[in-house]
């Protein structure tokens, strides 16, 4: 797993510290990139640095951001031939059934309700750590 890259799209400090927390705790030891608005996470993709980034084995991506919001980066992520198959996994707090059915009609690979408990969370993180990093099977890039 230590070279599989996860990039984390992430605005609030708090979810950030307690997502890499997990991530530790679960021994998932692969890198975490942090990007922490909407701009940054297309700037990552598609910005005039983007091709010294490393290709992320997954997204973990935040609906309610600065400056773009999550839905709109993803379908970003979808409407160009380079990052259409990307995994992009929704990981959020909100509630909204709306969100749930956005998020899927642009298609994300998983919608995942960050828990409030963090026993729940670093079960959560673990289970999306197994089937992320070490039972899919990515498509070629």
């Amino acid at each position: 797993m230590a070279d599989k890259i996860i990039l984390l799209i992430e605005d609030n400090p708090d979810d950030e510290a307690l997502t890499l927390r997990a991530l530790k705790k679960n021994n998932i030891a692969s890198k975490v990139r942090v990007v922490r608005d909407g701009q940054e996470a297309l700037d990552y993709f598609f910005g005039p640095e983007a091709s010294a980034n490393p290709v992320p084995t997954v997204v973990l991506l935040d609906l309610k951001l600065p400056k773009v919001s999550g839905l709109e980066v993803l379908r970003r992520l979808r409407a160009e031939p380079k990052t259409n198959m990307q995994p992009v996994v929704i990981l959020t707090s909100s509630i909204e059934e709306q969100d749930i059915i956005n998020g899927y009609k642009l298609g994300a690979n998983s919608y995942i309700r960050k828990p409030v408990d963090f026993d729940q969370f670093m079960e959560a993180v673990r289970q999306l750590g197994l089937y992320w990093l070490v039972l899919n099977e990515n498509p070629p890039s």
